[in-house]
């Protein structure tokens, strides 16, 4: 480890009124790693030239620290630097966590020495700590725009895609259970396809009652509610939830009235009916909620920003249950990028925490979402066949179902069940791991 004062003696110099400059000659072949379409870090080689010059700079606080390399300029703040140090005794590498403990962490702490070569930083701390990071793993936690709309995109939600009704057969991709279970890759493809339409269709599944727990745990586990792990859509004569008729079930996401609604839905065709109606219905809610911040940005506008009173009050069971969460129909992250749909009129409370100025206009803009929803160019219905499994996004779709007639001895029956997206996000990255080239990490 060199102090800035050896450096100095030792190289190029550039100084201004704000900063300082270290230049020196790099001759050597560097390797990093990128964020790819999988998600993953890959290998690349990039050659370095002899005369190539790179640099290392300190703001004039010493509290960012500057690389110009070979792939661009980079900065760092040296707080960010300090708290990620990936040295043992701050850095476990199992458990891929930090050991440092803020109770005794100096917030305040600026570098006393750096050094850059061999494509890697070397930083020299007050109390004589050092920590070494590379060039590869700076580059992929930089700050830059760029990087960090690729790791929001390939890495933390990944991509979605919305459609209306003239693309859903496109976008409805079909897989086959057995194939699911049995081979990681096509796991992998039904997962993205999900998770980038909000829908697929899984065929050809065993007509047996806990065949989508099966399914579910080749990803995770059943995500469990006050309906149990697994619940029967039948019609039933006493039932307090209106899914268990054989009335028309108007368009809804499950469960709005959880703070964490359940992710992705899945419903097993065990026996459809043989007479009529019983057809599923469908609309993506992010595509026409994304026409209406275009089109009609007021009435998006209050669609986010209205708080709604969602409840559930019933029994299961035996078992009694009173759930309420406040949330509007539209919901955003910090970024304005829709996250959730929240839509059930069977579950919307009769109590109102809005000023009384608001309501009238929420009805308004309730209004033309809804009839969006239901024209034809958003709208799909379709009968699922026995044998298949319909999984979809509940944040993102709303679904429904036409009223039907029962055939004797063939009651209709689906077994519902669900799974998060927390466990989908992360089999996904565990999967796209698994299938990068050898040698990579």
């Amino acid at each position: 480890m060199y102090s800035l004062g050896k450096i100095l003696s030792t190289t190029c110099i550039r100084r201004s009124k704000h900063s300082m400059s270290v230049y020196y000659k790099l001759p050597m072949s560097l390797y990093y790693k990128t964020l790819s379409h999988q998600q993953m870090p890959v290998t690349k080689s990039t050659q370095i030239t002899q005369d190539k010059e790179e640099s290392v700079t300190f703001s004039a606080l010493r509290d960012i620290i500057s690389l110009k390399t070979a792939y661009g300029e980079f900065k760092f703040p040296s707080i960010w630097l300090r708290d990620n140090c990936q040295c043992v005794s701050c850095f476990q590498k199992e458990s891929q966590s930090r050991t440092i403990d803020w109770a005794h962490f100096d917030f305040g702490v600026k570098p006393s020495n750096v050094k850059f070569e061999e494509a890697k930083l070397l930083i020299e701390w007050p109390d004589n700590h050092k920590s070494i990071f590379t060039l590869e793993w700076l580059i992929e936690r930089s700050f830059t725009e760029e990087k960090r709309k690729l790791f929001r995109a390939q890495v933390y939600r990944f991509e979605r895609v919305t459609w209306g009704a003239e693309d859903f057969e496109k976008c409805c991709k079909k897989f086959n259970y057995q194939t699911i279970l049995n081979d990681e890759s096509v796991l992998l493809t039904w997962l993205g396809s999900l998770t980038k339409y909000g829908v697929a269709i899984v065929t050809d599944v065993p007509p047996l009652a806990n065949s989508t727990k099966s399914l579910i745990e080749r990803v995770a586990f059943v995500r469990k509610t006050h309906y149990g792990e697994e619940y029967m859509v039948t019609s039933k004569n006493d039932t307090t939830n209106v899914a268990y008729q054989s009335t028309v079930l108007p368009l809804h996401t499950d469960l709005p009235y959880y703070c964490y609604a359940p992710g992705v839905n899945f419903l097993h065709c065990l026996v459809q009916t043989q007479g009529q109606g019983g057809e599923s219905h469908l609309a993506d809610a992010f595509h026409v909620a994304n026409y209406l911040k275009k089109n009609h940005p007021e009435a998006y506008r209050v669609l986010t920003k209205t708080l709604i009173d969602w409840n559930d009050i019933g029994h299961e069971n035996g078992d009694h249950f009173h759930s309420i969460h406040q949330a509007p129909i539209l919901c955003e992250d910090e970024r304005g990028d829709l996250v959730r749909i929240n839509y059930s009129q069977p579950q919307r409370d009769s109590h109102f925490n809005a000023p009384l100025e608001q309501i009238v206009p929420w009805y308004e803009a309730v209004g033309l979402f809804t009839r969006f929803l239901h024209s034809p160019e958003y709208f799909v219905k379709f009968k699922l066949e026995e044998g298949e499994i319909l999984t979809f996004d509940n944040h993102r779709l709303v679904h429904g179902r036409s009223s039907y007639v029962d055939t004797v001895g063939r009651e209709r029956l689906l077994i519902g069940c669900y799974l998060d997206w927390d466990e989908i996000y992360s089999r996904i990255r565990v999967l796209k791991k698994r299938q990068l080239p050898k040698g990579s990490l």
